[in-house]
């Protein structure tokens, strides 16, 4: 269980997320034709500053680790926020595109250190292996961001602009997000280095590579899927007969999906090993998927299925790195996990795009539901990994971790 001192950390690092996402991530969906109308800058611009600011994230992130496993994730959030709340400011006074992607550029450097992989990373170097229900209590704040930061963004785009709505999230990352990063999450303890103060934590055993690569790769995989349905699921429903609607209405249920699975992984209180809700999850979203290419006459029902599977993921993917490689390199690893999962997602909308354009929406479906399956192949090939011998929790240590379901703490 989450101890009751955890809860004012993760309540101020979830409304911490909440906002960062909201501020970046998902900030162009609702500004970004209006941005397009008054400037008369080109839409695929517009969001191409987006994929180009993802891709800063995918090469800060790995420094950020870095910096969360020597540091603590205290300072490394304090200068994303900053971050984040310089390139708000210079997207409200941007005169013309250059500065806009430039502003981009500036806040995907706040997304690599200050999204979900830094808040994961935070939270391992604050509580090490005890660290999973912490994790999975974070992204049940997360997985609000876009429900409540996608009507706050509307509301300010019709009562202040889109420049005014972005000054407003700086204040906020400036006003709230610091204060309570400074107040409430606390200065993680310094690291004890054994050899000459220096420290290889970072290093992976040749045992642990297969699974660190087929980790990276399940999470490239999920990225790239994730990303293109993100920002093409509308697109993709109304190609197949919904209309702009329909297809708004269906959409919506991912979000409540995503929550309702959450909470029953913090319900069954990280009784198994993570590698178990990884495979669930996947399992879920490629069924979810194969089942939307298909055509079955129930898409609501498929969205809650892929949606379930994808709030689950988000806790797999925080939790199974911690329990495979252990609380001394997690946040470092982590960051070494996210980063070609960034590129991807930042690349994979525009490549959709050009797919839906040239081949259709059917093509793009059996791309998604193909890219699911391959997740499923990969964590099975996990599984076979990890039974094959010991993947050790530190370099050196050759305790092998729990081979059944019940795994308890996640080390």
């Amino acid at each position: 269980m989450t101890g009751p001192g955890r809860w004012p950390v993760i309540s101020a690092l979830g409304i911490v997320q909440i906002l960062a996402w909201g501020c970046s991530y998902y900030l162009l969906t609702v500004l970004g034709p209006s941005i397009a109308a008054e400037t008369g800058w080109g839409l695929p611009w517009i969001f191409g500053s987006l994929t180009a600011g993802m891709l800063v994230a995918g090469a800060v992130a790995p420094t950020a680790g870095r910096m969360i496993g020597r540091h603590g994730g205290r300072p490394v959030l304090v200068v994303s926020t900053g971050l984040l709340a310089a390139g708000l400011l210079l997207l409200a006074v941007a005169p013309n595109l250059p500065v806009f992607g430039l502003a981009w550029l500036v806040i995907g450097a706040g997304m690599g250190s200050g999204l979900y992989d830094a808040a994961f990373a935070t939270l391992g170097r604050l509580y090490g292996a005890d660290a999973r229900p912490a994790i999975t209590a974070l992204t049940l704040w997360g997985g609000f961001s876009s429900t409540l930061c996608w009507p706050l963004s509307a509301f300010l785009l019709a009562h202040l602009g889109w420049r005014g709505t972005c000054l407003t999230y700086a204040a906020l990352e400036l006003g709230l997000c610091l204060p309570l990063i400074l107040g409430l999450v606390p200065r993680a303890a310094p690291l004890l280095v054994a050899t000459g103060g220096r420290s290889d934590a970072v290093s992976l055993a040749p045992a642990e590579r297969p699974a660190f690569l087929l980790l990276a790769a399940v999470m490239t995989c999920t990225g790239i899927a994730t990303s293109i349905v993100s920002v093409h699921l509308l697109t993709l429903l109304q190609d197949r007969g919904l209309s702009l609607a329909a297809a708004v209405s269906l959409g919506a249920l991912i979000g409540p999906s995503q929550v309702g699975a959450r909470l029953l992984d913090v319900a069954n209180r990280s009784r198994h090993h993570p590698i178990w809700t990884l495979t669930i999850a996947v399992a879920l979203m490629a069924a979810g998927l194969v089942l939307l290419w298909s055509g079955l006459p129930a898409p609501g029902l498929v969205l809650v299925i892929y949606g379930a599977g994808n709030g689950l993921y988000s806790i797999g993917r925080g939790t199974l790195p911690l329990a495979l490689f252990g609380p001394e390199r997690y946040a470092a690893l982590l960051g070494r996990l996210a980063k070609p999962s960034l590129v991807a997602q930042a690349l994979a909308p525009s490549a959709a795009a050009a797919l839906i354009a040239h081949a259709g929406a059917d093509a793009t479906l059996l791309a998604l539901a193909i890219l699911g399956l391959i997740d499923v192949a990969l964590v099975a090939t996990l599984w076979r990994v990890r039974r094959r011998g010991p993947v050790p929790g530190r370099v050196g240590d050759e305790t092998p971790l729990p081979q059944g379901g019940r795994g308890g703490r996640a080390s």
